[in-house]
């Protein structure tokens, strides 16, 4: 049993015009959701149990990461390694897994990169948070739309524009592990010619805490002193005008490590990981045949560069594994056939570089390694969203994977929603979704800690779940979740019987997870928010259960206005965990 609480002050400025700062819990369920179909519905029509955090959220709980966002919500959990953090959902949480059943998305443009197919949540993620408008989380499989990485959820960020900047801001904080400066600078505006832009700079730097390390079987144990430490660059640009839109990411992350990972050698200054992304996207989205048909095509371009340095028996180390790749994004979205919305999409990636290495930089002839390969995705999607009342509809939805690792896979999806009463709503939800093995899995071979395996196929999961939503009130919203989902094809880190050497290796039995979820949502006149959930899950395979996979997940958070103080207000956050 693990309990976790946290106590925030923060100050909200007090503006002028209504945003998703200052709007009510009714409002706040009728915000549209771009990220269930790549479209956007009100959430009573989402083929999913979507949550949503705001800006405002993240400001009144002092939420510095993505993981610390999403932990917040229904049957999600986060670990950390001191290296990074991992996203669990709805039971499944393998450790050595690196988020690569979930899906994340800035702007709808895909960030889990090309050579380890990491969902970065973290302090990895690209993005300063103070940049984010609001999040989609999408529970369930997404692969119908987005195909690979969407096995157990979407998470889809809106950043802020021009717009809601109005101009500059400075910020700067200070916080433990052992002080942690943290400043940005932003500047965006919409102009008078209708262009909207923003640019944004941020930088971190920690030394990090110093901690007791026992590392087992080495017989070694002691404090890491100074070896925590972790810095972080970040740049952010968008600009839009009237359909166009473009957007840059860059984020460059070095985190110290003090765990002797991989095997190497413990309470040694010096050894670290860095992560360098780079993701940009160009977008066209516009209506026509009087707002009938809307076509939303787009380029986009990612670079990810990973390096670690290790010293094994006092010999210096450097691996890496860059990638690039680009793509492009045609979608259509038409409503000219009465009650329907009918989508049809196809996207195109090319993974033109994935490339691994590991150099022994103090004796080079001793091991040297160089992985080198490429990969092409093609997908081609369809959705129906059928109203056949005004109190029911349906969804139902195809996609077709080509992988040029894996060959084809096919990613079903259906929904009957009914809205019983004005305050009620049932749904009922069915899909399919895959994760292909990445290169790292599949190639990497350094005949020292780990070896290759490319006979690896596609992971698949199935999933059922029956939701209920009601709204008693206009402040308050309940909701009740059951589903069951079975993975099958199972990639896991095991041993190689031949080599005695890591090895990522396929599961024949399949994991079975069996889970309900209950959570409350309700605001008063006061100001007070309050958000709490309780989860029971069960993740299993032949009947023993998964690894970091807990029983019980239970949230309460509370955030209170401060009598007298315009503006400023108490957060409490209370997680449970057996």
């Amino acid at each position: 049993m693990l309990l976790l609480g946290l106590f925030v002050i923060a100050a909200s400025p007090v503006l002028a015009t209504k945003n998703l700062e200052q709007m009510s819990l009714e409002e706040l369920m009728n915000v549209t959701i771009v990220g269930a179909s790549k479209y956007a519905q009100k959430q009573q029509q989402v083929a999913a149990a979507v949550s949503v955090i705001t800006r405002q959220d993240i400001r009144n709980f002092g939420w510095r990461t993505l993981g610390e966002v999403l932990a917040s919500l229904p049957g999600v959990y986060t670990t950390y390694d001191y290296q990074y953090d991992f996203l669990g959902v709805r039971g499944f949480g393998l450790p050595g897994d690196f988020t690569t059943r979930v899906l994340v998305t800035i702007n709808g443009n895909r960030i889990n990169d090309a050579t380890y197919d990491q969902g970065p949540v973290g302090r990895d993620f690209p993005l300063d948070i103070d940049l984010i408008e609001r999040i989609e989380f999408i529970p369930g499989p997404g692969s119908a739309v987005y195909g690979q990485n969407a096995m157990l959820g979407v998470v889809n960020i809106i950043t802020r524009k021009g717009s809601d900047v109005k101009g500059a801001e400075l910020s700067a904080s200070y916080q433990t592990a052992e002080t942690m400066p943290q400043e940005r600078a932003t500047f965006g505006k919409k102009f008078d010619n209708g262009i909207d832009a923003i640019i944004s700079f941020s930088a971190l730097q920690a030394r990090g805490a110093d901690r007791f390390f026992d590392y087992g079987e080495t017989g070694i144990s002691g404090i890491a002193h100074r070896l925590d430490g972790e810095n972080i660059k970040q740049v952010f640009a968008s600009a839009s005008r009237g359909p166009l839109s473009f957007d840059f990411l860059y984020g460059d992350r070095k985190k110290e490590d003090p765990t002797a990972a991989y095997f190497s050698d413990p309470l040694i200054t010096g050894q670290f990981i860095r992560d360098k992304r780079l993701n940009t996207q160009i977008q066209y989205n516009d209506n026509f045949a009087n707002n009938t048909l809307n076509v939303l095509s787009r380029l986009f371009l990612g670079r990810y560069d990973w390096d670690g340095f290790f010293i094994y028996g006092g010999e210096r180390t450097l691996s890496t594994g860059p990638s690039d790749w680009h793509g492009a994004e045609l979608r259509l979205l038409s409503t000219a056939l009465t009650n329907h919305s009918l989508m049809l999409g196809v996207e195109y990636q090319y993974n033109t570089r994935i490339k691994q290495t590991y150099h022994n930089l103090d004796n080079p002839e001793d091991s040297n390694l160089l992985i080198k390969s490429s990969m092409v995705r093609t997908g081609v999607y369809i959705q129906d969203e059928w109203r056949i009342t005004d109190t029911l509809s349906a969804t139902a939805g195809l996609r077709y994977d080509f992988n040029s690792w894996i060959n084809s896979r096919l990613s079903p999806r259906g929904a009957l929603i009914w809205q019983a009463t004005p305050k009620s709503t049932f749904k009922a939800l069915y899909g399919r979704a895959h994760r292909a093995p990445n290169s790292f899995e599949r190639e990497y071979d350094d005949g020292i800690t780990q070896v290759a395996n490319p006979g690896l196929r596609a992971e698949m999961v199935d999933t059922l779940e029956l939701v209920t939503d009601y709204r008693p009130q206009p402040d308050m919203n309940l909701r009740a979740i059951a589903y069951a989902w079975d993975m099958h094809n199972l990639i896991t880190l095991g041993i190689d019987p031949l080599s005695a050497l890591t090895q990522y290796q396929q599961s024949s039995e399949k994991v079975v997870a069996r889970g309900v979820e209950l959570s409350l949502d309700k605001t008063w006149d006061s100001g007070v928010r309050l958000r709490s959930s309780y989860g029971i899950q069960n993740a299993e395979q032949q009947n023993a259960h998964l690894p970091n996979s807990p029983y019980f997940l239970g949230k309460l958070i509370v955030s209170i206005p401060i009598p007298l103080m315009t503006g400023l207000r108490a957060g409490y956050e209370l997680q449970y965990f057996g």
